[in-house]
């Protein structure tokens, strides 16, 4: 009987070709995008929007189960999610939800006054639009099944924070993406493609492809959001697996 070849750099009982359900299912990536360009959202860029969300919460997770387990933990608590980030700067994202987590406050600062008084916060002034930190509910039942897939279990304000975090990134991944629609698309910002080593480039999308090379300026395509997603990522092991993952979940997608 011959052994099958082990998965690299994964560890709990997530299973074959990264997951095959999206925890962040395109309907919500959709909402998100409405909530920040009335440009049409095409179903490959919303799969892609959702991969690559999936990908950098889960290796948030992993990295904070990494901190819970060196004290011995199973259950992750937002100590856990500071020390991931402390360990790989990759992780440092959705950064604008700092500002409304106690979690965060280390990492954001502390403002003194001239008396040495700690001065407060801002208040968030209540918007007609939700924002990215008003809509972060929306996002708690994707991460509770992100975390069950990789095998952990989280106390309520850790789950809060990666609700945070899921959701600014996606906002601010549908306002890079807007953007590179509105300054040229693929045909300024060049189109994304990942090849394994001695693998064939794969065949464009045709329907995005087509409406990259017209520029309506009213799609968003699977390219712009692997656009985007090099504008929020630092390059490195993150936003590879990211744009790989992302061209993985999109291969069987068509792109209206």
């Amino acid at each position: 009987m011959t052994a099958q070849p082990a998965r690299p750099e994964r560890s709990g009982p997530e299973t074959a070709s990264v997951m095959d359900v999206s925890p962040f299912k395109p309907s919500l990536v959709k909402a998100v995008f409405r909530d920040v360009t009335p440009m049409h959202v095409s179903r490959s860029a919303a799969w892609a929007a959702a991969s690559v969300t999936r990908t950098v919460l889960t290796e948030i997770i992993d990295g904070a189960r990494r901190a819970a387990a060196a004290e011995a933990r199973k259950k992750l608590i937002p100590g856990d999610l500071l020390s991931a980030i402390e360990r790989n700067v990759e992780l440092e994202v959705g950064d604008k939800w700092y500002d409304h987590s106690p979690t965060f406050q280390g990492l954001t600062g502390v403002l003194y006054d001239a008396e040495g008084v700690i001065v407060p916060s801002r208040k968030r002034s209540r918007s007609r639009k939700p924002s990215a930190v008003v809509g972060a509910h929306r996002f708690e039942a994707g991460v509770k099944k992100l975390l069950w897939s990789q095998g952990a279990t989280a106390v309520p304000a850790m789950v809060r924070d990666l609700d945070g975090i899921a959701s600014v990134f996606l906002t601010d991944l549908a306002r890079d993406a807007a953007m590179v629609v509105r300054e040229g698309g693929v045909k300024r910002f060049g189109t994304v493609t990942l090849v394994m080593s001695g693998e064939p480039a794969p065949p464009p999308f045709l329907k995005d492809s087509l409406r990259a090379r017209r520029g309506d300026g009213r799609t968003i395509g699977r390219d712009d959001i692997l656009a985007a997603t090099t504008i929020q990522l630092f390059s490195g092991n993150l936003r590879q697996r990211a744009l790989t993952e992302a061209r993985e979940a999109t291969q069987n997608t068509s792109a209206g």
